[in-house]
């Protein structure tokens, strides 16, 4: 431990408030009262979207307060408080004291995380009590530089965040675009209209499976020689299904699939439809869609997907099959137009794509210098001259 780290208890760096769930009579999804979060269902990346409100609020975080989860599988899980919340008893707050900044104590927190959960209780249903975190030992610098240490962390946090901001913009005006053209017919109204089984149609537009526009295969097995890592030997990403980081699953040596692509979750969360565009290997609980550029673009198809209610079939066990995908019917405008739309959607996608590989250079950044700058390994000048360059 460096010479001026000395241990403290978690709570007398911070102060905790556990929550406590309001009655359900006085709980509502109409916008009366408080926001109510009662566990991680809500969280984004950093804060998170409520869909709960209460009229009578037992406990409250204040905003930019950190939220932890205390309660079952999800214990651990952390986002910001934004704004005021009523706080479940799923979930505590953390303020910052005695001079530390809840920033840092959100870093800490990650460092330690997996000798916190090493004392939570009960074997089916772990949980931590206000005691447990109160007494929890940590080892750290006084609050001067302790707060340094997460303003740079704060600094890459913010550079992750503002980049999928940007991302989800993008991503909802090349989705305006797409409606205001192939959904809404916008531009379009002046024009003839016919028949279709799919409703009116603008004249010259057709109605067509998804596999006479499209290849379309499920996923295989995962390879024998992987890495959840990425390296310089296994560098080609490895999907599933899954929301989380859009179910990248890890790394092999050896694509599948090297054409621009759309995957369609086949298992659990179906139907979460993402665009592919750089080689990838899909495994099992994956459909990817390959588009026939004589008729569609990566970039329609998937926004055309996810205009969709894609659902699968099963009474135990829901799933998506590839047979039954094929027979999905989509309004197949002309091939000029599709390419026109996709000449605008592509400067949005690459942008979007741009951003995404910077965020990962980021996260590996932060993850691979954050234990070391907690601990004291790597002092603050070093690691201020290793991310000046990138902020």
């Amino acid at each position: 431990m460096p010479q001026n780290w000395k241990t403290y208890k978690l709570g007398d760096l911070s102060n905790i408030t556990m929550g406590q769930s309001p009655k359900g009579i006085n709980t509502n999804k109409s916008g009366k009262g408080l926001p109510l979060l009662n566990g991680p269902t809500e969280f984004g990346y950093s804060q998170p979207t409520p869909t709960q409100y209460t009229t009578d609020p037992k406990r409250i975080s204040n905003s930019g307060d950190l939220l932890f989860c205390v309660r079952g599988s999800t214990t651990g899980r952390m986002n910001y408080s934004n704004i005021p919340y009523a706080i479940g008893r799923g979930l505590c707050s953390f303020t910052g004291s005695n001079g530390y900044s809840t920033r840092y104590i959100k870093y800490l927190i990650d460092y330690e995380l997996s000798n916190l959960l090493n004392i939570t209780t009960g074997s089916t249903f772990p949980n931590l009590s206000k005691n447990d975190i109160n007494q929890f030992s940590v080892k750290s610098p006084n609050y001067k530089e302790a707060n340094k240490i997460a303003q740079i962390l704060s600094a890459i946090d913010d550079k992750i965040e503002n980049n999928l901001a940007i991302n989800k913009t993008l991503e909802e005006m090349a989705m305006a675009l797409y409606k205001h053209w192939f959904v809404d017919f916008g531009p379009f109204q002046d024009g003839a209209f016919v028949e279709s089984e799919l409703g009116e149609i603008p004249e010259g537009w057709e109605v067509k499976r998804l596999d006479d526009v499209s290849v379309i295969f499920a996923g295989g097995d995962k390879p024998k020689e992987f890495s959840k890592e990425q390296n310089e030997e296994f560098n080609i990403p490895i999907y599933s299904n899954g929301v989380s980081n859009e179910g990248l699953y890890g790394y092999t040596d050896e694509a599948r699939i090297f054409e621009e692509s759309v995957t369609v979750s086949a298992r659990g969360t179906i139907g979460f439809v993402c665009l592919r565009m750089q080689p990838y290997l899909p495994i099992v609980r994956l459909i990817s869609v390959v588009p026939n550029s004589e008729y569609i673009s990566s970039k329609f198809l998937y926004l055309c997907l996810q205009t969709l209610n894609i659902q699968g079939n099963g009474t135990t066990q829901q799933q998506l099959t590839v047979p039954d995908f094929k027979e999905t019917k989509i309004i197949i405008p002309d091939i000029d137009l599709v390419n026109k739309f996709t000449d605008i959607a592509d400067l949005a996608y690459k942008k979007i794509f741009s951003n995404k590989e910077e965020n990962q250079t980021l996260t590996k950044l932060r993850d691979t210098l954050l234990p070391k700058l907690i601990s004291g390994e790597v002092r603050l000048k070093e690691f201020q001259e290793q991310t000046a360059a990138i902020l």
